[in-house]
């Protein structure tokens, strides 16, 4: 193992800070997304670009919690589609342009799509698609040469120098992605289709020193009720922990309970460190022990 120095760069820092890195985090108005903006810049993050739908305006909150809770870390509120091949290239080019760099790309924007197979139609199949999984294959395709720049220690907060190649690609998807009757049919095939990304990713990826890797939510608890719920799932990523009852929790659930967004980005910071140095092609199941227990039954 190199030698481990806490003044430069490495992607086996021992603290498993991230000094120095520029990341990109897409669907940053959802509760996992903000959730992993927050544990980035906990980890010491320089820079990260919050990329969803909307406007500017549409960040003011993000920035300001980070601002004041991580003042080191600048949050750049970006709008942005996921599912547009030119706009992913034109946010790397924005990224190198300010930066010179670009360490860390998470796709966190899934589309849950609606929840059966007579309320799916062409074109919420092609959404759910585009969210979970082409998505993933625009940041598998175009970061890795991006994150393979190397910069001197440039005049910035919590800046540090890489002349390593090092990136991490990280794909949210969800326990749908190797089981089915999760929700309808549209979120299990395009979830399958983003842990597929990933497993291709591996061999891709080699030479490259680029690690991607997935991160699989079960129940999580992102704050919204039945009664506030859209139940076409067209603008949801998970659906929300209300459809399952405390005691349903209970008799299912490893840990008895659903999830909070937090315990996903904190997977997410340690696949962005050198914590996890030695993993890619991984998929990191979040679902408090359901799989594990009940295998048969409906996850989420």
């Amino acid at each position: 193992m190199p030698e481990m120095d806490t003044e430069h760069f490495s992607p086996y820092r021992a603290d498993g800070k991230l000094y120095g890195f520029v990341c990109v985090v897409t669907g940053a108005q959802q509760p996992v997304g903000q959730a992993i903006i927050h544990e980035l810049a906990a980890h010491g993050a320089a820079c990260i670009y919050a990329c969803d739908k909307g406007t500017t305006a549409s960040y003011t909150a993000i920035i300001d919690d980070v601002a004041n809770a991580y003042p080191n870390t600048k949050v750049i509120g970006y709008p942005f589609n996921v599912a547009k091949e030119d706009e992913t290239l034109g946010l790397i080019d924005d990224v190198l342009n300010s930066w010179g760099r670009l360490d860390v790309w998470v796709c966190s924007s899934g589309l849950l799509g609606p929840p059966s197979l007579e309320a799916t139609t062409p074109a919420d199949l092609q959404k759910c698609f585009e969210a979970n999984s082409m998505a993933p294959f625009f940041a598998l395709k175009y970061a890795p040469p991006a994150m393979t720049k190397t910069t001197p220690k440039l005049a910035y907060p919590n800046a540090a120098p890489k002349d390593q190649k090092y990136g991490s690609i990280i794909v949210v998807s969800s326990v749908a992605s190797t089981y089915g009757g999760c929700w309808g049919p549209a979120f299990t095939m395009a979830s399958h289709a983003a842990l597929g990304v990933v497993r291709a990713g591996v061999a891709v990826l080699k030479g490259t020193g680029v690690r991607i890797n997935c991160i699989s939510p079960g129940q999580i608890d992102v704050g919204v009720d039945l009664q506030g719920f859209d139940m076409r799932g067209m603008t949801s990523q998970f659906p929300p922990a209300s459809l399952q009852s405390k005691e349903s929790q209970k008799n299912h659930i490893g840990l008895e309970r659903s999830g909070l967004p937090i315990e996903v980005g904190c997977v997410a910071g340690f696949l962005a460190s050198g914590f996890s140095s030695y993993i890619t092609g991984a998929n990191m199941v979040v679902d408090g022990g359901a799989s594990v227990m009940n295998p048969l039954t409906v996850p989420i």
